[in-house]
């Protein structure tokens, strides 16, 4: 009778490692998916979109990223130490999917946008520093100051533009301005 007892509990385990390892195939499978779509469009603008590199710190203007999951994907898709600008217009979204992600790849999160309580709550324990920017030339100089080489600065918003900005497109470019203004900057 327990010989019963012990195989049948030995054929659940068996099962239930088998669902288990399914599901990991299947999250990976999707993570692969949307990593492979998203290529697709990595090279438009305001997506992923390489602007420079100052003193070997990289600039990356993905303003168009005003999800939380885009700005997952984009986050994910850099191997590279992080300073990450982000904020805007607080739609309710839920931080939370970002935090390990956040707290293995990102050393500094510079906030823009006039509302970042949320920002600030959720990242204040994962992070080396977070600090706020009133606009883009802000959040550029404190990238700037704040980057060492072979870091990635990556403006991945995970919000809507609204709070400072007219568009997602005029956010990127004021980002992309201002980081160009600091290359020229520092020539002379």
């Amino acid at each position: 009778m327990q010989e019963n007892q012990k195989n049948r509990e030995t054929i659940i385990r068996n099962e239930a490692a088998k669902k288990i390892d399914e599901y990991n195939k299947l999250l990976e499978l999707r993570n692969d998916i949307i990593r492979e779509s998203l290529n697709d469009i990595e090279s438009t603008e305001h997506r992923l979109e390489f602007i420079t590199e100052i003193n070997g710190v990289d600039y990356i203007n993905d303003s168009k990223a005003t999800t939380v999951d885009l700005a997952w994907y984009s986050l994910e898709s850099i191997d590279r130490s992080l300073i990450w600008i982000v904020g805007g217009v607080d739609d309710r979204s839920d931080y939370s999917m970002l935090k390990e992600i956040v707290r293995d790849k990102v050393k500094v999160i510079i906030c823009l946008g006039k509302e970042n309580r949320k920002v600030f709550k959720t990242f204040m324990s994962d992070v080396d520093l977070i600090v706020a920017a009133a606009d883009a030339d802000e959040a550029v100089r404190q990238s700037n100051s704040l980057a060492l080489k072979g870091d990635t600065v990556l403006l991945s918003p995970a919000c809507a533009s609204y709070d400072l900005f007219t568009s997602y497109e005029d956010r990127g470019n004021k980002f992309k301005d201002a980081v160009m203004n600091l290359k020229n900057s520092l020539k002379g």
